[in-house]
């Protein structure tokens, strides 16, 4: 059976590839809602296992910010876009212009959170659309879900309630920042878990050879 672990650094450099394509595409969209130029990089890609993950976000117990979402389609999966929380709350002062928010106060503003939605539907729906369009492969993203939760919880909830879990996940590091201020990046993983049964259409699609 054909795991996520039988990818090569060829196939690693084409997923870094579909993830630059999906981070261009995200930088148009936000450019547009935000009405100010927007650069997306994807400095790395890699395999990781599921303690890994949590380790890339300051171990299980740190609370971050997440979107998650469940991927439909010929490749069913479930994607995570996580972001600690200062990086959040400096996402949100800039794509709102409130300069108090807060997710740390319970009256956060219902903006505020309406923007972290749409930065991980804009990254999802993004990332999905060049995965699509590189594998010829039917995918759509549900409506995404913010919480804000310690990491281990969230990972634990979005794989274990669906008994999807997998021992290894793709991470896509995404930066994003206003144009010519890399200097205030801000840095968040997105974690791409395909359900089992995903991995032969995928790996089919980048000329990975299995059984």
């Amino acid at each position: 059976m054909v795991t996520i672990r039988d990818l090569n650094s060829d196939h690693i450099d084409i997923l870094k590839e579909i993830g630059n394509i999906g981070a261009g595409n995200a930088a148009t969209a936000l450019s547009q809602l935000l009405n100010k130029k927007i650069e997306m990089n994807v400095p790395n890609v890699q395999i990781v296992s599921f303690d890994e993950m949590m380790e890339l976000v300051g171990g299980a117990e740190q609370v971050v910010a997440a979107v998650f979402l469940r991927i439909e389609g010929e490749a069913p999966g479930s994607m995570f876009f996580v972001l600690s929380l200062p990086q959040a709350e400096r996402f949100v002062k800039q794509m709102t212009g409130d300069a108090l928010f807060s997710l740390a106060s319970p009256q956060s503003s219902e903006l505020g959170i309406s923007a972290l939605q749409e930065l991980g539907n804009i990254l999802a729906g993004s990332y999905l659309s060049a995965l699509a369009d590189f594998t010829k492969l039917t995918l759509y993203p549900s409506v995404p879900a913010l919480t804000i939760d310690m990491i281990g919880a969230i990972l634990q909830y979005g794989l274990l309630e669906l008994s999807r879990v997998g021992d290894y996940a793709i991470v896509i590091d995404t930066a994003v920042h206003e144009e010519q201020q890399p200097e205030d990046s801000i840095n968040g993983h997105f974690f791409l878990l395909p359900d089992p049964d995903s991995f032969v259409p995928i790996f089919r699609s980048l000329g990975v050879s299995y059984e």
